[in-house]
């Protein structure tokens, strides 16, 4: 009966995972407090994922990489991509692979792209390039680089932990470095030779005209006020035209001058310029109801649109949705995302597909990159908040670069002290965080807002029910059945199967889920067949982490699916291929250095 009630509460998160009824991390906590409504779990066991060491390394591990990060210490990147990048698509994506892989052999990967997105992005501009040609190979490498060590990425963490909860022991810091670091090669070879060929050239290079990317010169329009029309006398807030109507004001001109935002208070007067953002459609009944003229040609219509909406204090950025924002789920209306940020949404970019109506009724998503036009001050804001990103260089102003050696120095030691058993991985990364608030890295105010706590909820949630699987039996019966189906296959395409199966699961789960999921079951089909589990845990953990075939397999590429413009099929082209690639050689090399028996 509790296998039966074991079994039942993983398809139903499985379901969960894969229509998406809830974000991942709920899914996995209302799955914990299934887990103790239904005593397969002692309250004890199911709350005992928030104090796994796994979740609180990678919990340690996400302040040490925000730490590097806000000193600029990764701004070298910039200066070593513009002296090695050369103009070959190969050279390129080679430099960059050269330089951002190992990176995320110690530095979490998400917190690698985030900082290394806005920098590929000025190069493509400098390069006159497609940032789709760089992009997704970014991404890749960054994913292939987090296999190098144990706290390369959370699912290996994740996978550490599993080993000694299973009765082997943590992975020591470089246990898997030499299948790691293979794979990366072989993986940064097919990006550089191979996948120039099947990259698309999906969004032009604009020379710094962000707005050429969206076609916005049909949605940013100029209204006048006449003498005649109700909004004179009336503020912007008062006459509600911009609550009640799908337009945004982004700017006023009176008798030749210009006010930028905020102008919510602004008396209008006739004769008024409004520069605005609005469907024509919108914009004709506006003029039925209100009294507006709509302008084909004067002061605002004579320049190109990308200086008009930048004049003065006036400046235009592309911000970024974070996994980790408190902005998901919601509109901008609901939000009150101008009098939030005191700045103006122009579009949405969501992959391929461009929204530049109805803003303010779009639920956002991660992965979303707004159009976010306003006084340059407030642009220069976004740059510190947690919930976006804004891409284009960082202002080096906002960056503790005078603590970029004392970040790197502390990382450094995190590192030593776990690779030579000085401490465990847990208690140096946790001494790390310590040191990165002392020393001034990081403010205490900052440490929270740089936790992924949907990764660290996922955990903490999912932990209980590999603890389930395991006490019920459901993970002993699920081997037992697969070894009966697949005992007779020789070992080597036992493990090829769990490979498959494993990069399948991922693409549409969480790669942690697929971790705690099929890492028990791979090791009790080892045990059972006499063979490595050790072979069995490391090929489960590769493929659990190697998720090209969708911008959705990977907290990565769901981040540059939109600032690459990539359609949904892109990442198919290119990732399948490579996915072939390393089902095909990771088996064997497992074999090759670890033994199957």
């Amino acid at each position: 009966m509790t296998i039966f009630l074991t079994l039942s509460v993983v398809v139903l998160a499985l379901i969960s995972f894969i229509r998406e009824w809830m974000p991942v991390d709920i899914t996995a906590i209302a799955v914990m407090v299934l887990l103790m409504l239904l005593k397969l779990v002692t309250p004890e066991q199911g709350i005992s994922g928030f104090g796994n060491p796994a979740t609180i390394t990678v919990m340690a591990m996400f302040i040490l990489s925000a730490g590097i990060a806000r000193t600029g210490a990764l701004q070298i990147v910039n200066d070593l991509l513009l002296k090695w990048g050369g103009k070959e698509s190969t050279q390129q994506i080679f430099t960059m692979g050269m330089i951002a892989g190992p990176i995320t052999g110690f530095i979490n990967n998400t917190a690698v792209v985030a900082v290394l997105l806005p920098i590929v992005e000025d190069w493509c501009r400098k390069q006159s390039i497609s940032p789709s040609r760089l992009l997704m190979p970014l991404s890749f490498v960054t994913i292939l680089g987090g296999m190098i060590t144990t706290i390369g990425t959370s699912t290996n963490v994740l996978a550490s932990g599993l080993s000694k909860q299973l009765g082997y022991g943590d992975f020591s810091l470089f246990q898997f470095t030499q299948l790691g670091l293979i794979t990366f090669t072989v993986g940064l070879a097919y990006l550089a030779l191979v996948a120039p060929r099947l990259l698309p050239n999906r969004k032009v290079a604009s020379n710094g005209i962000v707005t050429q990317d969206y076609n916005l010169k049909e949605y940013v329009s100029e209204i006048v006020i006449t003498p005649d029309s109700s909004l004179v006398g009336q503020t912007l807030r008062a006459s509600e035209i911009q609550r009640k109507f799908d337009l945004d004001v982004l700017e006023l001109i009176r008798n030749g001058s210009r006010f930028p935002q905020p102008l919510a208070d602004k008396v209008l007067r006739p004769g008024d310029i409004l520069i605005v953002r609005s469907g024509r459609e919108c914009l004709l009944r506006v003029k039925d109801q209100r009294g507006i003229e709509i302008l084909a040609d004067l002061q605002f219509g004579q320049q190109p649109l990308e200086t008009g909406l930048t004049s003065g204090e006036e400046g235009i950025a592309e911000v970024l949705i974070l996994a980790n924002s408190n902005l998901i789920g919601s509109t901008l209306k609901d939000m009150r995302f101008r009098q939030r940020y005191n700045g103006t949404v122009l579009a949405i970019r969501r992959g391929q597909e461009l929204v530049r109506e109805r803003l303010g009724r779009v639920s956002l998503h991660f992965g979303d990159v707004l159009l976010v036009q306003g006084p340059r001050q407030s642009l220069l804001g976004l740059q510190t908040s947690r919930d976006l990103l804004v891409i284009g260089q960082r202002d080096l102003e906002t960056l503790r670069r005078d603590k970029a050696g004392i970040a790197i120095a502390i990382s450094v030691g995190v590192v030593l002290a776990a690779a030579f058993n000085v401490l465990p991985i847990m208690v140096s990364a946790l001494l790390g965080v310590v040191l990165m608030v002392i020393t001034g890295c990081l403010k205490p105010g900052e440490l929270y807002g740089t936790v992924r706590w949907d990764i660290i909820f996922l955990l903490a949630g999912l932990i209980p029910l590999g603890i389930a699987m395991k006490e019920s039996g459901t993970t002993e019966w699920l081997a037992k059945n697969l070894v009966a189906l697949g005992g007779n296959l020789p070992g080597y395409w036992l493990l090829t199967l769990f490979y498959v199966v494993t990069v399948l699961i991922t693409e549409v789960l969480s790669n942690n889920a697929s971790v705690v999921l099929l890492l028990p079951i791979a090791v009790e089909v080892a045990k059972s067949l006499s063979l490595n589990p050790l072979a069995f845990m490391f090929t489960v953990m590769f493929a659990a982490s190697n998720s090209f075939m969708t911008p959705i397999g990977y907290q990565t590429n769901t981040m540059v699916y939109g600032p690459g413009g990539y359609r949904f099929l892109d990442f198919a082209r290119v990732g399948a291929p490579l996915s072939l690639l390393m089902a095909l050689i990771i088996p064997p090399l497992v074999i090759a250095l670890y033994g199957l028996s």
